[in-house]
């Protein structure tokens, strides 16, 4: 395991830690079973705007985890179906997360497909509920590090930065004018994003 330092998700500007994980590696290893995947695409939120989970700095038990220090997954089920896994950035209290929103497989696709019913990979973790299903991942993890035996993220590919686009966010459409916020990052051309 070469999960990344802390010191990495400890810095204060989480659109820049949502950019520098484009191309790094998520690696989960549930019931000795690991499955990876190359990251494609990610969105930052933080306490300052209203896309995020903790605007204004309001705790809630669903959000608590955000308000610790960087380098834990914040793991939450959206529409009670699915689980979104987020990535906490910043010191403790200064609620920021980058959601993983795609993935590009690269280790243990047949277990992925087992666990995504798939009879091929093909678009299996092009989203963000779908990633999570496919690599095992759920509210278990909540607060779990991203230094431990079951789940961590580690240097893959330098992404070049003329080949990160740079856009709004999905599905924020109650944030008002903070929806507008270039803060959703993507690897140009990768086919595995969740939406062009």
């Amino acid at each position: 395991m070469n999960a990344l330092p802390d010191s990495f998700y400890v810095r204060s500007d989480v659109t820049r830690i949502a950019k520098d994980l484009v191309g790094k590696v998520l690696v989960s290893t549930i019931n000795g079973q690991t499955t990876s995947g190359l990251i494609v695409e990610t969105e930052a939120y933080s306490y300052q705007e209203r896309g995020c989970h903790a605007f204004n700095s309001r705790m809630t038990e669903r959000n608590q985890v955000m308000f610790g220090a960087g380098g834990h997954a914040y793991v939450y089920l959206c529409y009670g179906v699915h689980h979104l896994f987020n990535v906490v950035t910043n010191v403790p209290g200064k609620a920021e997360a980058v959601l993983i929103r795609a993935l590009q497989p690269l280790t243990g696709e047949p277990v992925m497909m087992t666990r995504m019913n798939a009879v091929n990979q093909s678009r299996i973790t092009s989203g963000p509920g779908k990633l999570t299903k496919a690599l095992g991942i759920d509210r278990t993890l909540n607060g779990a590090t991203l230094r431990s035996s079951e789940l961590w993220i580690e240097m893959g590919e330098q992404v070049p930065l003329k080949s990160i686009v740079v856009t709004t966010r999905i599905g924020i459409d109650y944030a008002g004018k903070d929806a507008r916020l270039p803060w959703r990052f993507y690897w140009r051309g990768n086919e595995w994003i969740s939406r062009p």
